[in-house]
């Protein structure tokens, strides 16, 4: 079932996520609604913020860029209560981002390139390792909804001031875009 994205001005999006058990209802069934909604927002990556739920669940699908990462190909994989332990400050790289959750918005934005995660996966398996590349990036820009934040709390002031009349406009109701959303209004 695709779900509608919530749009910048909500507050879910502001609060930080808890951690879920292995009870946690229709699990399974959240998970592969978060897929098919990201898939059809043509994203590559979702939180549960993102469509109300103010839990720690993530999907990320990478294979859409596996003409230009064949490392990537078939990568879909869904992060239970993930965490960042450690960022490796010793490279950083700013790239532009944009979120399903502020259509219309890309801002460059500077991440570091290798992050220490823990996360489980949906069988509750803990995994802890080192990431790096593109799918650090797009796990820091995830794992950020769990903590209430976007990716325009992390650009320059000069950038924030810049998209201060689009967030404003965001956080009014007023969004156009090619997916099932629910605004602020």
């Amino acid at each position: 079932m695709i779900l509608p994205i919530y749009t910048y001005g909500q507050s879910v999006l502001r609060k930080v996520a808890s951690d879920i058990t292995p009870d946690y209802p229709n699990l399974p069934q959240l998970i592969e609604n978060m897929f098919e909604t990201m898939y059809r927002s043509d994203g590559v990556g979702l939180a549960a913020p993102q469509i109300g739920l103010d839990i720690r669940v993530v999907v990320i699908t990478l294979d859409v860029l596996k003409d230009d990462y064949p490392e990537y190909a078939g990568f879909n994989k869904a992060y239970i209560n993930p965490h960042i332990l450690e960022y490796d400050e010793s490279e950083t790289v700013s790239m532009d981002e944009g979120c399903l959750s502020l259509p219309g918005i890309h801002e460059p934005v500077r991440r570091p390139t290798r992050i220490r995660v823990r996360y489980q996966d949906p069988d509750f398996t803990e995994h802890e390792e080192w990431v790096d590349g593109y799918l650090a990036r797009v796990m820091q820009h995830e794992f950020d909804h769990l903590e209430g934040k976007v990716f325009t709390d992390r650009i320059s002031p000069l950038r924030k001031q810049m998209v201060k009349s689009k967030l404003a406009s965001l956080a009014k109701g007023k969004v156009r875009c090619s997916y099932k959303v629910k605004t602020a209004r």
